[in-house]
């Protein structure tokens, strides 16, 4: 766990929930998707599964959308009748199995539950998506809240998903600590909101630096996390668990 930025305000002051990015903070979401492309491309009888992440990772279509599949047949003339629903099919399938929760992951959101803190997830996925790849992981059961794209309209940096995160945990922006994988979606917004921030740096695959990026506390797995929710008292009970949606 990286201490450099650390203020020792930060870790005496109480908080009430932990809010937490998904895709790539909780799983690699990443390593899933390339798996997924390599049994496209396998299936279409090409060899290179990066070439067609690529087209997720740099296309027009967004970072999950099967539009991607379509315009790499179509640039290599692949026929698409037929063979491209197929496809679509294969890689919801394999990307799906392919998510598994990181190392340190259950035990860490076990021991945080157990302290008291409530426990949100801000994501830009769809709801029916982060519900499937939660419960495949088997953490469904530790949120009180999702804060999904399609319940809120816009993607973060936005304000407003992490508004509506706070809300859900009945918090103010002081009162909790948000984890995630992003300086820019995750870390920059939070900050320009006063909420102190855990930038989860083993699952930052695209930044050109990975220094702490402004965040109060950086960690290298999971479960350093617990080093830092051990300081910080609760400041208030658990609210009840409404398993809410937004």
């Amino acid at each position: 766990m990286n201490t450099d930025s650390q203020d020792e305000n930060n870790l005496q002051k109480g908080i009430k929930a932990v809010l937490f990015d998904m895709d790539n903070t909780l799983f690699d979401l990443v390593g899933a998707q390339i798996a997924a492309c390599n049994s496209v491309v396998g299936h279409l009888g090409q060899v290179d599964g990066d070439e067609l992440f690529l087209y997720f990772l740099e296309g027009s279509h967004g970072f999950e959308s099967t539009e991607n599949i379509r315009q790499y047949m179509e640039e290599r003339r692949i026929p698409t009748n037929g063979m491209f629903e197929h496809a679509c099919r294969i890689y919801h399938h394999e990307k799906l199995r392919n998510i598994t929760p990181y190392p340190g992951v259950i035990k860490t959101l076990k021991a945080i539950q157990d302290r008291g803190y409530a426990m949100a997830i801000v994501t830009d996925a769809e709801y029916p998506d982060a519900r499937m790849r939660l419960d495949k992981c088997g953490l469904l059961p530790f949120f009180d809240a999702m804060v999904t794209f399609d319940r809120i309209g816009v993607k973060k940096p936005a304000p407003e998903p992490f508004f509506a995160a706070l809300d859900a945990v009945g918090a103010k922006p002081d009162e909790v600590l948000f984890v995630g994988d992003s300086p820019r979606r995750d870390i920059e917004p939070c900050r320009k909101l006063g909420i102190r921030t855990v930038y989860a740096r083993y699952g930052d695959r695209f930044s050109k630096t990975r220094e702490s990026h402004g965040a109060d506390f950086v960690v290298d797995q999971m479960d350093e996390l617990l080093d830092i929710v051990k300081d910080m008292p609760v400041s208030s009970p658990r609210p009840a668990r409404k398993n809410q949606t937004y």
